[in-house]
């Protein structure tokens, strides 16, 4: 386990409700490590269509995973509902950095917390582009500074 201090619930603008599934516990008992970078995907990915306008099918530019980390507090189970916290940490013109708490429903401090990093590229050439505009103003609203 991570010795760092837990995030809390009140350090993310935005949030998402998941419920965890049966098939998330692991032989163990609990959520298994791996699983815990789905929930990060899908709050950053429906974070990107439901506030950016982001179409995963037919835009042009796309974010491309080139960092993630994830540090465990304490374990979650099914059937537990979490709360996914989303903030952007780092805005650059052809990046950005998410960072992420998973919380049990009503918990203060978070299970998990870690980051993940995009780079917005050509879909065609995958080469770095510029964030586009209407995903840029949504990471605006949930930036925050250090």
């Amino acid at each position: 386990m991570n010795m760092q201090q837990p995030e809390s619930r009140d350090r993310y603008p935005h949030f998402m409700t998941l419920q965890t599934r049966w098939m998330d516990n692991d032989i163990y008992g609990h959520v298994n490590n791996v699983t815990y970078y789905s929930y990060f995907d899908t709050v950053v990915n429906s974070f990107l269509i439901d506030e950016g306008g982001f179409d995963p099918q037919a835009d042009t530019v796309i974010g491309v995973a080139v960092e993630t980390m994830c540090a465990f507090k304490k374990s979650i189970a099914f059937p537990d509902v979490i709360d996914a916290g989303l903030r952007v940490g780092k805005l650059g013109n052809t990046s950005v950095r998410y960072e992420i708490g998973i919380f049990q429903a009503k918990e203060q401090e978070a299970s998990a917390s870690g980051h993940f990093v995009h780079v917005f590229v050509d879909r065609a050439s995958n080469q770095p582009v510029p964030i586009p505009a209407s995903i840029r103003s949504a990471f605006e609203r949930i930036l925050v500074a250090g």
